[in-house]
């Protein structure tokens, strides 16, 4: 599927915003279910604003979507691309590979 200029530079933001370990760890954090601001920022280790920052450049970048419930904001992966996407990676990375012999 060709992608015009356009395209491409949006494909490679996105890209480029998942190789930061701690954004690409709120997406992970995201995959199965939705999840608070205050439980992302504990289960890394970082502080709500930071998190914070990460999640709107992440949402901007349509890779996860919020939805309010109360004072509770949850995140979740955006769509079942990303979701696909990411598990397929996931899956490419534990499973066991050859090593070149040379």
């Amino acid at each position: 599927m060709p992608l015009n200029r356009d395209q491409q530079l949006e494909l490679a933001e996105m890209f480029h915003l998942l190789g930061e370990p701690n954004r690409l760890g709120l997406v992970l954090a995201c995959l199965d279910q939705p999840v608070s601001v205050g439980d992302m920022a504990s289960r890394l280790d970082l502080s709500q604003s930071l998190v914070s920052h990460h999640l709107r450049l992440l949402r901007a970048a349509r890779l996860l979507k919020a939805d309010r419930q109360g004072k509770q904001v949850y995140y979740s992966i955006a769509d079942s691309h990303v979701r696909e996407t990411l598990k397929n990676m996931i899956d490419h990375l534990v499973e066991p590979h050859e090593t070149e012999e040379h």
